[in-house]
């Protein structure tokens, strides 16, 4: 059980109409854990990871964050999405905004920085993320790759308690794949709590505290890397492990 849990699932439930897409979810993150969730497609895994910050609203249970649980809507929702950074599988970046821009905007919109503090944490991100010689340039202008870690970078901005990164490298070719995950591994050093859904087995195993395996909307195993990946218990993860690491 985590020491200081920062994320807490009790009993959650979250159907789409007639499908039961969340099954008496309990998980609890550690402040400074990182967890990865891993599972099928359609396991539920997406959906999980966008309770936390309540893009999903859920039907039962009660999702908590530092203790306290989700506010239903209005400020104090936009409040607890600035502790709970999001990077998605597209990098939902603004377009007709610089790199720049686009890391300091909701600096400037939620947090109330003034432009020239904004700007100059962005800076420091930027660099953080390898990029701060595309400051001054647009999205469209970047590989995949590096619009993925301005998307970190526009996260981090926020200082948030923990983040949450719904399938980050799937949208990506191949060869960009590992310049998001060297920048995860580093978060991950750093000490940031996060919870992130992939299918890149190498990053849960060598950065992930846990590995939640997930299948038909439950939590079916939940241990150490090196437990899940050397003997795992249940028959869905024998089959899910034996199916992608022969590849």
């Amino acid at each position: 059980m985590a020491v200081d849990p920062l994320i807490e699932l009790r009993d959650v439930n979250k159907h789409y109409g007639t499908l039961h897409v969340l099954r008496d979810i309990n998980l609890t993150v550690g402040r400074g854990e990182v967890v990865v969730v891993i599972g099928p497609s359609g396991s539920g895994k997406s959906t999980l990871c966008r309770t936390i910050n309540r893009l999903e609203p859920v039907e039962s249970g009660t999702v908590l964050l530092d203790g306290r649980p989700l506010p239903a809507e209005g400020r104090a929702l936009a409040r607890l999405r600035a502790e709970v950074g999001m990077v998605f599988q597209s990098f939902n970046l603004f377009a007709h905004k610089t790199v720049l821009a686009n890391v300091s905007l909701a600096q400037v919109k939620v947090r109330k920085r003034g432009k020239e503090e904004a700007d100059r944490r962005s800076r420091e991100l930027l660099e953080r993320v390898g990029l701060l010689a595309h400051a001054e340039k647009y999205p469209a202008q970047l590989s995949g790759g590096q619009q993925q870690r301005v998307a970190i970078a526009r996260a981090l901005a926020m200082d948030p308690k923990a983040l949450l990164f719904d399938e980050p490298t799937s949208a990506l070719d191949p060869e960009m794949i590992n310049e998001v995950l060297e920048v995860m591994q580093q978060l991950a050093r750093d000490g940031m709590t996060m919870v992130v859904v992939t299918h890149e087995m190498g990053f849960a195993r060598s950065a992930a505290n846990r590995v939640v395996f997930m299948a038909d909307g439950r939590i079916v195993e939940d241990r150490t890397p090196e437990e899940f990946f050397t003997a795992p218990e249940s028959e869905r993860a024998k089959d899910f492990l034996s199916k992608i690491l022969k590849h």
